[in-house]
């Protein structure tokens, strides 16, 4: 005798198939949630997706709902950081009391439905996914497209996790060491080869960052300047800071990408130094608060795992150094600040692996160019 399924719960898992097998979703666990499954994607513009098969007897019922509905977004938003969040909700199992034009109730749009292709009578599902009625249409009926069904959302989710494994993997920060390595190398050479690491003779020598020398025509000192340290407690500084932060950026982006990174993120400091200092500086703080910015765009893309690090640690690292940077004297705060845009945009144009899109990446890459064309203006062209 073959087994049957419920009508409900097959629009359940066709429903459950093309969310997360070809819109990206992934389920949210909540606790005492019964007869309705959450989904997130936070790059849609529904950030949730609310299949609810629990019976809503009245418009009072609905409203509760709703409420509640409303107060786990809440929750979610904050967890998750989005600034913004809207819901689908598509009831399954509804009562003739209930009024089924009530289908925008702030930001949940509510689509009311007893087989797929009723989803088509709502423009805000339609628009937004377009396929979902043709790409539910199975051949398979019963336990068979039970089992495909399940199976295919089975294999999505083992994907979703391995993808997710490679990505927060650790590797061996090859990259970090070797810059580590030669801003000690270099500190060194400038007692070898000149009067010391705080001698202003010696820090020109080897490529301090220094606006008029830049303007004359040596752009080289934008970059060489961040392997330079005034003093030992400021190579100690920053190279604990560059062995703390760097590991975790050069393994979520890789080698190349932490390297680009780095390197312009270190250029950005240097050039906004110059527009707001006519003195010499040098330092890897730049770059260093380059790689917060690439931790925070990461986090950002990956905060359903990591928003208790961006929040207790990421965030107020970033604030209490700019901070410290405004109160206390000798500090190049715009080289941080420079450091920390310039990290943010390069990360966004080099792309987040699995999550970010072209489009991000050309908006990266665009604000990128006019952040730097409008440095270089400034600085060469306007003699600030």
């Amino acid at each position: 005798m073959e087994a049957r399924v419920d009508k409900t719960d097959e629009l359940v898992m066709k429903l459950l198939h093309y969310f997360i097998t070809e819109q990206g979703y992934n389920p949210i666990i909540l606790q005492g949630a019964q007869n309705e499954i959450w989904l997130e994607n936070l790059n849609n513009d529904h950030e949730i997706i609310r299949i609810v098969s629990n019976y809503i007897h009245n418009d009072e019922q609905l409203d509760f709902d709703i409420y509640r509905t409303k107060k786990i977004m809440k929750k979610i938003k904050k967890k998750t950081m989005s600034f913004s969040m809207n819901a689908l909700s598509i009831f399954l199992n509804l009562g003739d009391n209930v009024n089924k034009d009530n289908t925008k109730l702030g930001n949940v749009d509510c689509a009311y439905i007893e087989t797929i292709d009723d989803l088509n009578k709502y423009d805000f599902v339609t628009s937004e996914f377009p396929t979902i009625t043709d790409n539910t249409d199975f051949k398979e009926k019963g336990m068979e497209l039970f089992m495909k069904l399940t199976s295919e959302i089975t294999k999505k989710s083992e994907s979703e996790t391995m993808r997710a494994e490679e990505v927060f993997t650790k590797k061996k920060p090859i990259i970090t060491y070797s810059i580590i390595a030669i801003n000690i190398i270099v500190f060194i050479l400038m007692y070898l080869f000149g009067s010391g690491s705080t001698h202003v003779g010696t820090l020109i020598k080897f490529g301090a960052n220094y606006g008029i020398l830049v303007r004359a025509g040596q752009y080289y000192r934008l970059l060489t300047c961040a392997f330079l340290h005034i003093g030992l407690i400021h190579l100690l500084v920053n190279s604990y800071a560059l062995y703390v932060i760097g590991p975790q950026v050069e393994s979520f982006y890789g080698k190349f990408k932490f390297t680009i990174i780095y390197i312009m993120s270190a250029i950005f400091g240097s050039l906004l130094s110059i527009l707001f200092s006519d003195g010499i500086s040098a330092g890897a703080s730049g770059a260093i608060f380059g790689l917060l910015g690439a931790t925070l765009y990461f986090g950002y893309h990956y905060r359903v795992y990591l928003d208790g690090v961006l929040k207790s640690q990421i965030i107020p690292l970033i604030v209490m150094n700019l901070l410290l940077g405004f109160i206390l004297n000798g500090i190049d705060n715009a080289a941080h600040i420079g450091g920390l845009i310039g990290g943010i945009l390069v990360s966004m144009a080099l792309g987040v692996k699995y999550k970010s899109t072209k489009v991000e990446k050309t908006n990266g890459i665009i604000m990128s160019l006019i952040l730097m064309g409008f440095l270089i203006f400034m600085i060469f062209f306007r003699g600030v």
